[in-house]
């Protein structure tokens, strides 16, 4: 069985079991987490859950941890104005571990 939500402004497919970095979540790492903006659910005999279907269903995590993305350079650049910015961005994250799928 597995499941795609959305979290963050993005879509992630997850099943029981799997380890995923999401947009950060307010918790401390060992607390539950539930997300109920599920998109489709597929279930193991091959049927496919949509829309309205979904009202009641949810999807069981726990979070891990906090952490940090890759840095982003960027730098704006203006030629023969004497114009350059260089900054940088670090995205944080929430390491999150799927426990279960109700339907």
């Amino acid at each position: 069985m597995y499941a795609i939500i959305e979290t963050g402004g993005k879509q992630y497919p997850i099943a029981p079991g799997d380890e995923l970095k999401v947009e950060l979540l307010a918790g401390e790492p060992g607390t539950g987490v539930e997300f109920d903006r599920i998109v489709a659910i597929s279930k193991d005999d091959g049927t496919l859950l949509t829309g309205d279907e979904l009202k009641s269903a949810k999807v069981l995590a726990t979070i891990e941890g906090a952490e940090r993305g890759e840095k982003i350079v960027v730098f704006k650049f203006k030629r023969r104005k004497h114009y350059r910015r260089r900054t940088g961005h670090r995205q944080k994250y929430t390491k999150v571990k799927i426990s279960d799928i109700v339907v």
